[in-house]
């Protein structure tokens, strides 16, 4: 997807710098920017987070990586359930 925004000369003439230190482009690098910034952003309410509300995360991540093509009967769920 292609976007155009309008940003400050002052910070695009640093941009550009940084990205020549970096070896990178000046896309990329706000590509690496953003992904950092949304990355931190994730953390922080992760971590205002509950532990119940974390274990349903987790829970939900796990539902999320099921394969829906296996599938189990219900005796086959209720055996191991009940397995120790």
């Amino acid at each position: 997807m292609r976007k155009n925004i309008d940003i400050e000369e002052r910070l695009l003439t640093k941009l550009k710098i940084i990205s020549a230190f970096e070896n990178v482009s000046v896309k990329g690098l706000m590509e690496q920017a953003i992904i950092w910034f949304v990355s931190e952003k994730e953390k922080q309410q992760f971590d205002k987070m509950s532990q119940e509300e974390k274990e349903d995360l987790g829970l939900l991540t796990l539902m999320q990586q099921v394969n829906r093509n296996e599938t189990a009967s219900e005796e086959e769920f209720y055996d191991a359930l009940h397995q120790k």
